[in-house]
């Protein structure tokens, strides 16, 4: 009877072995499973492509709309990428606009004189900077690190801005075809192989602001003529070297539409200007404070189309007061919602460096810019992330 008992206890103690070896097994299927499924979750989301490309009058990332809960945040202590860059602080820029749900930044990348394109007497090219290529590389790598976009600014009023030399020799440059056919191909078409491609470059903004170089005395008051020349040509060498959407951020609406002076920008305009058919821009990224009210209304209450823009191309408001609500009367978290409600693209307020202490991020009334990127970063969060990178859509579900 003993070893009867004896028999049984070592059938029972094998089978417990048998069934532990198995359920080993079934769970190192199943976390190897798991293992494998997460690693090609992760390889899917790595594939897919985070450039922006234009689809019916909408921005969109892989199908999905992008809407632009933007800033500009333009330079740090101006002229930035000529050798010079704190990486430190552009890279904890960065960190903060992602942790913020803002999805691009403005960052004027010449802000003038000759640190990045130097100039002959004749306004011809000399050469260019190479360490404005090492500082943009850099520049990129944080915006992929932090999946930020960027909007790059080539150039501003103030290079043509003053009596200095190098004023002179930008409005030389811009006077002459000769001229302006060397800038586009030795700048912008060297741009264009370098980051024309960069997953994380929304657009190219060719010029800031050139109504005050039509306008204003200080600047040489150049003919739309001349301007559209380099733009038209500028505009052609991106098309031609790359997929990048193409912009010219002007300080107002009037010489954005025929509704008022007119579209200086057209597909035509620009087309006959240059003597081709490449030349057109992509997207309207007009600017607006409260100044213009009087003269062109109040584009937060008005889809694009009431303001004067052709609508057949993406419209945004690429730079507005972040702190104008006293003068306004709407909040800036008001002003993003109804840019958006109203049909625009997307909003980008104006943000200049400050000192950073224990009270300041280093942007000029970050607090408002939060409050209201915050607000629309959980309104429509599948729309400012739409392939879901920074979690986002979890976090507001």
């Amino acid at each position: 009877m003993k070893g009867f008992i004896k028999k049984i206890a070592l059938f029972l103690a094998a089978a417990a072995v048998i069934t532990s070896i198995s359920g080993c097994s079934q769970s190192a299927q199943t976390a190897g499973s798991e293992t494998a499924s997460s690693a090609q979750s992760t390889t899917e989301q790595q594939s897919v492509s985070a450039k922006v490309s234009i689809t019916n009058g909408k921005f969109t990332v892989n199908g999905k709309e992008l809407w632009i809960n933007g800033a500009n945040t333009p330079w740090h202590k101006w002229n930035d990428f000529i050798g010079n860059m704190d990486e430190a602080f552009w890279d904890e820029t960065f960190a903060l606009l992602a942790s913020d749900g803002i999805n691009c930044t403005r960052i004027w990348i010449n802000c003038n004189g000759e640190g990045v394109v130097r100039l002959k007497t004749t306004g011809a090219i000399m050469n260019i900077n190479e360490n404005h290529w090492s500082d943009l590389d850099k520049l990129f790598a944080l915006a992929e690190k932090h999946k930020v976009y960027i909007m790059p600014t080539l150039l501003s009023f103030d290079h043509f801005k003053g009596d200095d030399i190098s004023a002179k020799e930008w409005r030389l440059l811009v006077q002459s075809k000769e001229n302006c056919d060397e800038f586009a191909e030795k700048y912008v078409k060297e741009f264009c192989k370098r980051y024309g491609e960069h997953e994380y470059l929304f657009g190219i903004d060719i010029m800031n602001e050139p109504d005050w170089v039509y306008e204003n005395s200080e600047c040489g008051q150049i003919p739309w003529e001349n301007l559209c020349y380099l733009f038209g040509k500028c505009a052609a060498v991106i098309h031609e070297t790359c997929s990048a959407p193409v912009t010219v951020g002007m300080a107002m609406i009037k010489y954005n539409s025929d509704k008022y002076n007119r579209d200086v920008l057209s597909d035509n305009r620009l087309q006959n200007a240059a003597g081709d058919d490449k030349p057109y821009i992509d997207f309207y990224s007009t600017h607006y404070y409260m100044w213009q009210k009087p003269h062109f209304g109040f584009p937060f209450e008005m889809t694009p189309e009431q303001f004067g823009l052709d609508t057949d191309k993406p419209c945004i408001i690429a730079e507005t007061s972040n702190d104008d609500e006293e003068e306004c009367g709407i909040s800036l978290t008001e002003k993003y919602k109804m840019t958006y409600e109203n049909g625009w693209n997307g909003l980008m307020v104006w943000m200049e460096p400050r000192e950073k202490t224990e009270e300041e991020t280093g942007w000029y009334r970050y607090d408002l810019t939060k409050t209201a990127v915050n607000a629309m970063r959980d309104m429509i969060p599948q729309k400012v992330d739409p392939l879901g990178v920074h979690g986002y859509t979890e976090k507001s579900e």
